[in-house]
């Protein structure tokens, strides 16, 4: 075993011992700066360490731990699965910013680390046929800008964004509750293969963990504090997309929240959010691009976005380019009948183009 490998059994191991969270571990490792000296620390040691007590400094003298990490690199290394510790420089850079972040993190794929727009779109499990076109209408906007997309793989809006982001040729990051020897649900299993070619799928478990309630709240912190904004798409008052929201405006990261009709159970967590400030409105793309302030070169976005639009969607584009317009204004300068700009509008929107107004007033969106 490399030195390298030695040090990564002792930094599995820590995360082993009863009492030896995310946040005692972290003040061990940097009081001892070594996983491995943190296990070869003796008790005098180690009760210079403010907050650390008889029981913890029992727990870690005692702990035997070291078969299960050393079996867990085994794991690991015959899966081709890669790890961070969090004393590592290539640790998510967001994500270790958080209070809570975990000590280890395990992922199976490739994705750049270093790339600053990081998303995460959460909902509903039982999401309408609305937010399920929303989600993909959202990230065909999104695309040109090339977030990573990140969510839990779960039915419903996770599996939405995961798909969406397949399709326009994003990378996208599955954030398990479980160890990485299985994928839930079951249904999924084509996706995660999916998305460990084009992405990863990333967890803080061990092999052999299964995907128990309080795993999924772990899980969601690591959802909310790897992105820069967390999207909230549909969700009922009650449910794992409001504790995501939760856990990223604490993390003091942006939030928004798709608003709906205040009759619609699927939409009330939502608008709760948004009602009591702790999300902000969102509508399209645009919103996200003005709010983070993405600044891509907008030719170079129009040359790649016209070379696959239509005629049509060209001539409507052009039009609305320098202001927004009434529709009657664009069936005049396109010298179009009613029904047909109202048909081309219709699908603009619908593909994420343009949004509308009040008053049948028409805008394009920002790319």
């Amino acid at each position: 075993m490399t030195p390298q490998e030695d040090e990564k059994k002792y930094q599995i191991g820590l995360s082993l011992i009863n009492g030896v969270g995310d946040i005692v571990g972290k003040k061990l490792f940097a009081h001892f700066g070594s996983a491995k000296a943190i296990f070869k620390a003796n008790k005098n040691s180690l009760e210079k360490i403010d907050g650390i007590g008889k029981v913890l400094i029992d727990a870690i003298l005692n702990a035997d731990v070291l078969k299960r990490a050393e079996y867990e690199l085994q794991f690991i290394n015959k899966e081709n699965i890669q790890h961070f510790f969090y004393g590592d420089k290539n640790y998510p850079f967001r994500l270790k910013q958080c209070i809570d972040s975990p000590l280890n993190l395990f992922y199976k794929g490739d994705i750049d680390w270093g790339n600053d727009k990081f998303i995460s779109i959460v909902g509903t499990r039982k999401a309408s046929n609305f937010a399920k076109q929303f989600t993909d209408v959202l990230i065909k906007g999104l695309a040109p800008y090339n977030p990573v997309i990140v969510s839990g793989l779960a039915y419903g809006i996770d599996i939405e964004a995961h798909k969406a982001a397949l399709k326009y040729g994003l990378k996208t990051i599955a954030v398990f509750a479980h160890g990485l020897d299985r994928v839930y649900p079951d249904a999924h299993t084509k996706y995660a293969n999916q998305i460990t070619a084009n992405g990863c799928l990333l967890t803080e478990f061990l092999s052999g963990t299964t995907s128990i309630q309080q795993n999924f709240v772990k899980r969601n912190r690591i959802v909310a504090g790897l992105s820069q904004v967390t999207i909230v798409v549909e969700s009922p008052t009650k449910g794992g997309s409001l504790i995501t929201a939760d856990i990223a405006n604490s993390y003091d990261r942006e939030v928004f929240a798709v608003p709906g009709f205040p009759s619609e159970v699927g939409s009330k967590g939502c608008n709760y959010l948004i009602k009591t400030q702790q999300a902000i409105l969102l509508e399209s793309a645009e919103d996200i691009v003005k709010a983070m302030n993405w600044d891509l070169e907008s030719k170079e976005i129009q040359q790649q976005l016209f070379t696959e639009l239509t005629k049509n969607e060209q001539a409507i584009m052009e039009l609305l380019s320098e202001k927004e317009m009434h529709i009657d204004a664009i069936a005049e300068h396109l010298q179009w009948g009613f029904s047909k700009v109202a048909n081309e509008l219709l699908q603009a929107e619908f593909n994420g183009l343009i949004i509308s107004l009040p008053g049948k007033i028409y805008k394009k969106c920002i790319f």
